[in-house]
């Protein structure tokens, strides 16, 4: 199996699972939906498109620079009528930065590794107003498994964070192995993304935490000469 790591960071993020008409919140961290949704935007699909091989992946998140939730209050009026459309919340999260990582066979990784580097459509962080701050890629890993790619990959928070915060435990979302008990289910396996009809599943969260894993592994180059 092989890991694809995705760093997601920018100005605002925006992750519903259960976000419905006139008020739109957001999860803490990033959905498996929406993580999804950005690999199928980068590879091309349309909307329509079978999607059971990206749900079967493993997915996880690392909780980097938890952000700041924030409001908007929207208004807005009908383009052709001119008439006033109803007034709306919504939800995200501000300033934060986030490990999320997908496992699978190796070709498929390889092929949304490829799609990451070279996007067929430009990816957002949950909504199209929210775009990544920097290259969301970072890389794959033949070597581990999800969780050990995750404990180990460098801390991607903000410098001005890391000095406030100098060792802080990482908070981390796992899918539920299907013979655990989940600490939480959200409704966010997607089904199909087709905007007249979006369906999602049910999915199991187990969450845990992990140390900060150090700057510079002095392990790393054993065995290389």
């Amino acid at each position: 199996m092989s890991v694809l790591l995705l760093r997601l960071a920018g100005p605002l993020q925006s992750w519903g699972s259960a976000a419905r008409f006139v008020r739109r919140t957001t999860e803490n961290a990033p959905t498996k939906s929406g993580v999804l949704g950005l690999l199928a935007a980068a590879q091309g699909r349309e909307r329509e498109a079978d999607l059971s091989d990206l749900v079967a992946l493993g997915f996880g998140v690392r909780i980097d620079q938890p952000g700041t939730r924030v409001r908007d209050f929207q208004t807005a009026h009908h383009a052709v009528t001119g008439k006033s459309m109803p007034l709306s919340e919504r939800f995200y999260v501000a300033d934060a930065v986030f490990v999320a990582g997908v496992e699978g066979s190796p070709g498929v990784i390889a092929e949304l590794y490829a799609a990451v580097r070279s996007p067929v459509y430009l990816p957002y962080l949950g909504r199209r107003s929210c775009p990544p701050s920097a290259p969301v890629d970072l890389g794959v890993h033949d070597e581990l498994d999800l969780v050990e790619a995750l404990k180990r990959a460098p801390w991607q928070a903000s410098d001005w964070f890391k000095k406030r915060h100098s060792e802080p435990e990482l908070g981390l979302l796992l899918d539920c192995r299907p013979d655990a008990e989940p600490d939480f289910s959200l409704r966010d396996a997607p089904i199909t993304f087709d905007k007249r009809h979006r369906r999602y599943s049910l999915r199991g969260v187990t969450t845990s935490a992990t140390a900060v894993p150090p700057d510079h592994d002095p392990t790393s180059v054993l065995g290389t000469v």
